[in-house]
């Protein structure tokens, strides 16, 4: 699978650009602020349907224009597949599959397997549980489209306790028939995902061990550790335990929606014990891992997008991932750097073919 090209109309700093892919490695390479890295963004939006830098659709419009749109042309399976996202101003976003308008987004998520490799994944680190929590579904959704639909199921009906709740505290009054319909329906949805998130995790823990070994040397002991509600007890139970917390909370606080992935080196959070080194390890090794389980489980070299990490990256790591890419665990990669000279040493050592658009 490779995108052969793709045109951006009104997308972030672009009025119009068309780009032709030839080589199995693309970079782009020109001064900070120039759209390298929103070229990368457009490819990502294809594949996932948002932006992996702004989840305001609207703010994605070139400032002073109405819309945006996203036209390319992927090879899949050796059929020719045409992806088109567009936004106006006041609508829905579009998204189209060979002229097809999807009904649910949803239902596209999979079909263009891709990663994405930035300085903007230390939010994984910095940021809450949520992030952390969007990291594993979005895995498991590009290869299970039943968790995803099973999710937002989970996140419609929590949304309605939550309101139920708001309600009750507002009229001072409680219903305790009404609410056990949600818990019924959260405990039914929440096992199912839990039990997919602890057989993903379970699985995912080996191949981030190996790559950050590659990467490091195992110079570090790392842990990635699932944390959940459900590890105590099932979810009904939990519910039903701490309802008068809930009715004073005004939302529901136990739960799959509280889980997170907890980051370790030396069994210590490394977030505060983890050197910038450390934590850039950590989370390239994490990508990798990412890229390694989605490939394995779909038959298929995800799309890898590089953006701007070399700036950052000693010699050592650079050279650990020129060798997976001559070793051919990548298929199509995209890169964006700063220095042109740089870039093209790098690639050039891949002996594999390339091409370089100056920005």
């Amino acid at each position: 699978m490779y995108l052969k090209k793709i045109s951006l109309f009104n997308y972030k700093n672009f009025s119009e650009a068309n780009f032709e892919f030839d080589g199995k490695i693309i970079c782009f390479v020109g001064k900070n602020g120039i759209g390298k890295t929103n070229v990368l963004d457009a490819i990502y939006h294809l594949s996932y349907g948002k932006s992996y830098f702004n989840p305001l659709a609207v703010q994605n419009i070139k400032h002073g224009e109405e819309f945006f749109v996203i036209d390319a042309e992927f090879i899949k399976n050796k059929r020719s597949e045409q992806l088109v996202c567009s936004l106006k101003k006041g609508q829905k976003k579009v998204l189209k599959r060979n002229g097809k308008a999807y009904d649910k987004f949803s239902d596209h998520i999979g079909f263009i397997p891709l990663v994405i490799i930035s300085p903007a994944d230390r939010d994984l680190i910095i940021e809450g549980s949520e992030t952390r929590r969007k990291f594993i579904d979005s895995i498991i959704s590009q290869l299970d489209s039943h968790y995803l639909q099973q999710l937002i199921q989970y996140q419609k009906v929590m949304s309605q306790r939550n309101a139920l709740l708001k309600y009750f505290a507002l009229n001072h009054v409680f219903d305790n028939d009404t609410l056990s319909i949600y818990n019924e329906q959260l405990n039914d949805f929440g096992k199912y995902i839990f039990e997919k998130r602890k057989e993903f995790i379970a699985e995912f823990i080996p191949i981030f061990n190996e790559h950050h070994h590659a990467i490091t040397g195992s110079q570090e002991s790392v842990q990635l550790v699932y944390e959940s509600h459900l590890f105590e007890n099932d979810l009904l139970t939990l519910l039903q335990e701490n309802i008068n917390k809930d009715r004073t909370l005004q939302y529901t606080s136990m739960g799959i929606h509280k889980d997170d992935l907890s980051f370790k080196i030396d069994n210590h959070p490394i977030k505060k014990f983890g050197s910038q080194g450390q934590q850039k390890s950590f989370l390239i090794a994490l990508k990798l891992a990412q890229f390694e389980f989605l490939k394995k489980q779909s038959g298929v070299k995800p799309i890898l997008l590089f953006d701007d990490i070399f700036d950052k990256l000693d010699e050592t790591r650079v050279a650990k991932i020129v060798e997976m890419v001559n070793s051919d665990t990548f298929g199509q990669l995209f890169i964006s750097d700063t220095h042109p000279e740089r870039t093209e040493a790098i690639v050039k050592s891949t002996l594999q073919s390339y091409k370089i658009f100056n920005l």
